[in-house]
């Protein structure tokens, strides 16, 4: 073979593909599958904790936090609500350990709203997926940090005296039913995140919601000797629930009504805050 031959081989050989030969060739092939809502939903899992692993800051307010609340609150009160912090450890250890999960799940409409600043929502949005998949990602990956946290708080518990007479059964069940009552109510934050402009504008609304539903509760002291004005919205709310139903799971109890009524919460979160901030997902 002659050099020009070769030559013109090779220019033949690495002569760009045209547009219209590209398209041709992109449409006879076949186009990947959709991927499933769940497949989808834990992908955006993923990426949750993939953050927390480059960002391992994000894990303060999931441990240092809670520990620090139940140091404070067992030693400054225990003496005077229940004669000692050994004896007050046991009461108002599930009620921190709701507390302190309910207060950290703001931070998932915090992480939504980050993500609408930097624009990384547009690329979402552009995907063909399932359109809840990036919510729903956003609330497994922070169901990890409310683990860490619960963990941490059994662990410190363990260590101050604080004996779960229901074992390693109750305790779980009670982080469990904590765990979905969690993510239920993290739909609020979600839809926060979509509705503010700034970061700390849903901090701050997020505070105004959580710190009288956590305090206004049977967290620390029992509801009866309160006024009855305040006993009736203390008994009602959503935070008296889940702790009695952790108290007692953790207790080796099985209070079916305390259950019932945080499960029902969960429901009624879903159904009216899932709907709204997808429409505002949708709109934004």
């Amino acid at each position: 073979m002659s050099t020009s031959t070769a030559t013109n081989t090779e220019h033949k050989e690495l002569a760009p593909v045209s547009a219209e030969s590209l398209a041709a060739l992109l449409v006879a092939g076949e186009r990947p599958p959709r991927p499933s809502s769940l497949s989808a939903s834990l992908t955006f899992g993923w990426r949750a904790i993939l953050k927390i692993k480059h960002v391992p800051e994000q894990l303060f307010d999931v441990t240092a936090f809670p520990i620090m609340n139940l140091l404070m609150f067992t030693y400054l009160f225990g003496g005077a609500l229940a004669g000692s912090p050994g004896d007050y450890i046991q009461f108002v250890l599930p009620g921190i350990l709701v507390m302190s999960v309910v207060m950290i799940t703001m931070y998932t409409g915090v992480s939504v709203n980050t993500d609408i600043e930097k624009g990384v929502f547009d690329r979402f949005r552009s995907l063909p997926i399932w359109r809840p998949a990036a919510m729903v990602g956003y609330l497994l990956g922070d169901a990890l940090r409310y683990t860490i946290a619960s963990v941490v708080m059994l662990a410190v518990g363990l260590v101050l005296g604080y004996r779960p007479d229901g074992g390693v059964v109750g305790a779980i069940a009670g982080i469990v039913l904590l765990l979905v009552f969690s993510f239920a109510f993290s739909w609020i934050w979600t839809m926060f995140g979509l509705m503010l402009r700034t970061e700390k504008a849903v901090m701050s609304v997020s505070m105004m919601v959580i710190f009288p539903l956590t305090f206004l509760s049977n967290v620390f002291v029992d509801p009866s000797t309160m006024p009855g004005w305040l006993q009736a919205f203390v008994n009602n709310s959503p935070i008296t629930h889940v702790a009695s139903a952790v108290r007692g799971l953790m207790a080796g109890d099985w209070p079916a009504d305390e259950i019932a009524w945080s499960l029902g919460w969960s429901a009624l979160f879903l159904v009216v805050f899932g709907p709204v901030t997808m429409r505002l997902y949708n709109r934004k």
